[in-house]
Formats: structure tokens, sequence, C-alpha cells
């Protein structure tokens, strides 16, 4: 066997993401393990839920729960089945205080009032393409209770703005699994090797191109869009961009994220406030695309500036590389 067959075989894995928490640890806010942990058992929580997700069509829970969840949305089990794994994941790591998650309607205590952390989550985004095999994603935040620890959660430690976020980041459920994250940092991607039971580093420093030609709107609501809105839709396909739009907000920012491009959800007639949360999808999204060197507003201010009112608050959403953030905006 030569050497270059040789050094084919034995190719370096790359570090895990258990060994670059530990490694970056400094670079962490409030370095002192309990953040590193606490992204760990998110880490942890998005295995689990990849399983289930990868069996559901042979254990029989995909389909719809038969509930609705506080959004008016109808549930999906897995979307249920998400969420418990994640709350439970967070309550046994103990360095949560209380989460928000989009599939309940009040702040969920964790009781553990030492804890540090608070964590806003959607538990998975797009489940409506569960059934139909398209990627999905969780989306998270983490935030520093602002109450003295021991003390009961206040309003004021769930409704911070997206610029007090000490991390945010999603698991993409794909043809390959990733959990992206940052602290503040930068944005690193690592990819799950189910072989290994590992999530390995694979797009360090990832940055967002300034510019792209992928424009991601659902079309099918354009006669409802705001007249700035459908100036700009005509303007990329006079162009010649590319229109992508799969219905999970996480794959969409993925693809935008490392190709380049704008995703869309404007406020509409039928939802003149946007449709997508603030608290759980827009403020983590934002963070990543910042962090990556993109942009993120409501059309009119910067999402990490809007103060939350409501945890359930929806937003109008503009993200993606900067220049095309940019234009799409200029006249709303």
């Amino acid at each position: 066997m030569g050497k270059a067959e040789k050094s084919r075989i034995a190719l370096p894995v790359g570090s895990n993401l258990d060994r670059f928490i530990m490694k970056n640890q400094e670079a962490f806010p409030y370095a002192s393990g309990e953040l590193s942990q606490l992204i760990r058992d998110l880490a942890y929580a998005g295995k689990v839920v990849n399983r289930e997700i990868n069996r559901a069509g042979l254990a029989d829970i995909t389909g719809a729960y038969g509930n609705e969840n506080v959004q008016g949305e109808e549930q999906q089990n897995l979307d249920v089945a998400a969420n418990i794994r994640f709350t439970r994941a967070l309550k046994k790591g103990g360095e949560v205080a209380a989460i928000i998650s989009e599939e309940d309607e009040e702040i969920i205590d964790l009781n553990n009032p030492r804890s540090k952390y608070i964590v806003a989550i959607d538990p998975l985004d797009g489940s409506s393409n569960i059934d139909v095999n398209v990627s999905i994603g969780t989306i998270f935040s983490v935030y520093r209770r602002i109450s003295p620890q021991g003390s009961p959660i206040q309003t004021e430690d769930v409704l911070q703005p997206g610029s007090a976020q000490v991390a945010a980041g999603y698991i993409l459920y794909g043809s390959s699994t990733m959990f992206v994250y940052t602290t503040g940092k930068g944005v690193n991607g690592f990819t799950y090797e189910p072989s290994l039971g590992e999530y390995i580093l694979s797009h360090q420093n990832m940055k967002m191109p300034k510019d792209g030609k992928v424009y991601s709107i659902n079309e099918g609501s354009y006669y409802s869009f705001e007249p700035h809105v459908r100036d700009y839709v005509e303007a990329c396909k006079k162009r010649g961009f590319s229109a992508r739009y799969i219905g999970s907000l996480v794959a969409d920012f993925h693809r935008n994220l490392l190709k380049g491009g704008i995703y869309i959800y404007p406020s509409t007639e039928k939802a003149p406030n946007g449709k997508l949360r603030l608290m759980y999808e827009c403020n983590a999204l934002a963070m990543i695309a910042e962090q990556a060197g993109g942009k993120a507003t409501d059309g009119k201010q910067r999402i990490l500036d809007i103060q939350p009112t409501d945890l359930h608050q929806r937003v109008p959403f503009y993200v993606g590389s900067t220049k095309m953030v940019k234009e799409a905006t200029e006249e709303a």
C-alpha cells in the first residue's frame, strides 16, 4: 500500500464539540464552566431528537399530535417529543433556571434557583415538513438571568433583547445533522458523525458572503406583501437570481449562511406583525448572522435591538447577506 493510500485511510477526524468547548472556554462570557455544560446539554438533546427523527417513519411517530400550540398551529408528534427532550436535558443538566418554548404558553421554571441562565427554544422548526422528509431544525438562545440567583424567575429574566444573548445556535437535521452556534466570538459548525456519536468541527469561523444571488420568500403570499417587498422580489427576478424556499427556516437560513442570499418573511395582510417569533427564531438567527458578517432587521430596525414585550411576539424578518438585506429594506 502506497503512502498516499495510507494517508487517505488515516485522515484526521477533527476536533469534536466537547474538546472545542473546553479549548475555547476562556472565550465564553462568564467562563466558569456552566455555559459550556449548557451547550453540551443542548447538543446531547439534539442527538436524541436526531435519532427520533431518523426512525420516525418506522416508529409511527410522524403526523399530527391532535392539539394546537400557543401559536394556534397544529402540533406534530415530533414537536411534542422534541420539546420534552430538550426540557428534560436542560433540567437534568442543572445549568438553566427557566425555559421559554414556542410550544408552551408560559415560562417553564426548572426549579434550579442557583442557575444563571435562561434558554429560549423552538424545539422543532419546520415541523410541517416532517412527514415529507424535508430538513427541519432546532433553534435556541441563551441569556444570563437578571434577577439574583436563588430568587424566583421574573419577567425581566426572559423578556430580554437579542443583544443580551450570551449564546445562540441551531441544529439542522438534514442529509447530515449539524450543530451551529456562537458565543459572540464567531460562528462554528459541527457535523454529527453517527458511528462515533460525536459532533465534529467541520465549518470553522463561518462567514456569510456579503452579497448573493438567492432569495428565499414564500411567493404564494406575493399579493399581500407591501409594495416595497414586491418591488424587491421583481428586482431579484430581473437580475436572474434564484428563488429557493424550503419552508424550514433553519434550512433556508443555513443555505444562505454558506452560499450568500436573503431570507424574508415580511408582514402580510394576514400577519401584519409578521409570522416568525422574535424570542424563539429571529433573535438567535440574527445573532448568528451578525457574527458571520450578515445582517438582520424587521425592515426598519436591527432585530437584536428590539425590546420584547411578549413571550410569543412576532416580527417581520429580513436576514442574510448584508448588501441584499440593505437593498430589500431601503424603502421600508
